[in-house]
């Protein structure tokens, strides 16, 4: 997915590429370059571009159900260092004249300026496509005001505060620390600045490469065009792609104030510890503000609707998982239970009120009412699409998502078929719901703009839960690859690899941890990768990239790895797949 150059001003736009990743290598614009360069010395075709600025005692977590080729240098006339230079240049060109003409204002409109939106728009100038996006006053979108940045920052912080009270840690080290303090408003702060400088970063980097951005919201109005919100101001063009994210699902029920009963939205604010949180689901999210809060001395209990916590990761690595964030901290859980009437409070004053139900049953259970101090809604996200009017247009959504094809092309209702020049791409079409997933999403969708097709395999898309350990996965889970298996015929393998053993690992008294892959045993290839441990959600890319190749497991653990590094967990986990020892 990485960009492709843009062609030489010289030469016409590449024919569609037929390799699997429809990529134009580095070598074949060197191959363009030098051959102009040995025939044009006088045009001085090929110029350098202007650089570009681009959380009382521990609470036991009980198993009951509730509470729980190229030309010569040789042929050019001057010196073969100028070439190679020139060369070089050429391979990172300037961006394409705008090609817009006059029946439309722009070749390519982006509604949403999320990171889907934001990669969208830098590829589409990328190939030379005259660009303008649509960003509502909200440049970075959910992940960078309101979701992944600041999350990190408020992780981060709480992270070196855990690991500063764990006197037995520290011990290890030969290390003593008297006492730990953490101010709560510079902590929110460094998550608050990060977001905006993050967010600047990103409107710069529109500017930069002449995007033109529009500061109101989009609103569809039919072919080839777009509505500013709120006025009669209608701009044109040729392709349109979709990237209005999402927002917080609160259930029916739930009063949201957005101080004692909040979404991540407001949580992410940091306006107050409370000493006790109800954190209504269990997945990403709410394991990740549970990190936080825990580590800034709030009690937290779990209200899982599914029958475990943590319900959509690998069981092996939820068991490992429970172990390490659960256990040892206060927490505990209900699991099977659905809070139905979630009544604000008034913080320091009065608790929030949660009314639970058994999910099987429907009748209240035991511990119904639960008084806590706050009650944190972690139930998931829903497509921000409302705003769009795409229904007055004959398009229908499913629940708020937008129907695309494979290539993000939408559909005008579930298996309908493709509305021409209309794209949707991230979390309003529900394919992935991460931001990485989305950036790939809108390169893919331009590509397919720009005659090159393309398909995203979200198969090989990584995810990551930012806790202390880490958690991160990619491709199928053992409990899918066996279905997959069984469906197919073929014969399943895995594999694991232990921190425990690692000498990086032990040097940083982080032994706790493991790696896991799952593969097809009669062709090699990988099917999941799943790690929980230390820098997980960095380890977890090179395990995409393999399944992303088609890499087999004995090519895999052939492959070197640096000593003492993290990675060795990988290449232990790759070479017992073969029966192959490290240790």
């Amino acid at each position: 997915l990485s960009s492709y150059p843009s062609a030489p001003p010289l030469f016409s736009p590449p024919a569609p590429l037929n390799a699997p990743s429809q990529m134009m290598t580095f070598s074949m614009v060197r191959g363009f370059a030098l051959f102009a360069l040995a025939a044009f010395p006088a045009a001085n075709a090929f110029t350098a571009p202007s650089a570009l600025p681009l959380r009382s005692a521990t609470a036991s977590f009980s198993s009951s159900s509730h509470r729980v080729g190229h030309v010569s240098p040789a042929t050019a006339t001057f010196p073969r260092k100028s070439i190679l230079r020139n060369a070089r240049a050429a391979s990172r060109m300037a961006p394409l004249k705008m090609m817009a003409d006059g029946e439309f204002d722009y070749d390519v409109l982006i509604v949403g300026c999320g990171v889907g939106g934001h990669a969208a728009s830098l590829h589409a100038r990328g190939q030379g496509l005259k660009t303008a996006i649509f960003t509502g006053g909200d440049v970075g979108g959910t992940c960078v005001n309101r979701g992944c940045v600041p999350s990190k920052a408020l992780l981060a912080a709480a992270g070196r505060v855990r690991e500063m009270q764990d006197a037995d840690h520290l011990k290890g080290f030969g290390i003593s620390v008297d006492g730990v303090k953490y101010d709560r408003e510079a902590v929110a702060e460094h998550a608050r600045q990060l977001s905006s400088n993050v967010a600047m970063n990103l409107g710069n980097s529109l500017t930069a490469l002449g995007v033109d951005i529009i500061e109101e919201a989009g609103e569809y109005a039919g072919p080839n065009k777009v509505r500013k919100a709120g006025t009669d101001q209608i701009v044109t063009a040729k392709n349109i792609i979709l990237a209005p994210g999402s927002v917080p699902f609160v259930p029916p029920g739930i009063e949201i104030d957005g101080k004692t009963v909040f979404t991540s939205d407001d949580s992410l604010k940091l306006e107050w510890v409370p000493d006790w949180v109800a954190i209504i689901g269990s997945g990403y999210i709410g394991l990740e503000f549970a990190d936080v809060y825990t580590a800034l001395g709030s009690e937290v209990t779990f209200i899982e609707a599914m029958d475990t916590l943590m319900p959509t990761f690998d069981p092996e690595i939820r068991r490992v998982a429970d172990r390490v964030l659960i256990q040892p901290r206060k927490v505990d859980g209900y699991t099977s239970v659905f809070a139905t009437e979630v009544v604000p409070g008034e913080p320091g004053e009065k608790p929030v009120k949660i009314k639970l139900i058994d999910a099987k049953t429907k009748e209240e259970v035991p511990d119904s009412p639960l008084f806590v101090d706050a009650a944190l809604v972690c139930t998931g996200r829903v497509p921000n699409t409302k705003g769009l009017k795409l229904e007055e247009h004959g398009i229908e959504t499913n629940r708020g998502f937008v129907q695309v094809d494979e290539k993000m092309q939408v559909l005008d209702k579930p298996d309908g078929t493709v509305v021409p020049n209309l794209y949707c791409i991230g979390d309003a079409n529900g394919k992935m719901m991460l931001a990485h997933a989305a950036s790939a999403q809108g390169i893919s969708a331009v590509e397919n703009i720009v005659g090159r097709s393309h398909v995203v395999d979200h198969d090989t898309i990584p995810a990551a839960c930012f806790t202390h350990p880490e958690i991160a996965m990619v491709g199928l889970t053992e409990e899918q690859a066996k279905a997959k298996a069984a469906e197919e015929g073929f014969e399943l393998g895995k594999s694991t690899g232990s921190f425990r053993a690692n000498s990086k690992a032990l040097a940083e008294l982080e032994g706790t941890g493991m790696a896991k892959c799952v593969f097809n045993k009669d062709t090699g290839k990988v099917l999941g990768m799943h790690i929980i441990g230390i820098h997980a959600s960095d380890l977890i890319q090179e395990c995409a990239n393999a399944i992303a190749a088609g890499t087999t497991v004995s090519e895999l653990a052939m492959m070197v790895h640096t000593h003492p590094t993290l990675s060795e967990v990988i290449d232990e986990t790759f070479k017992g797949a073969v029966g192959m020892s490290t240790h």
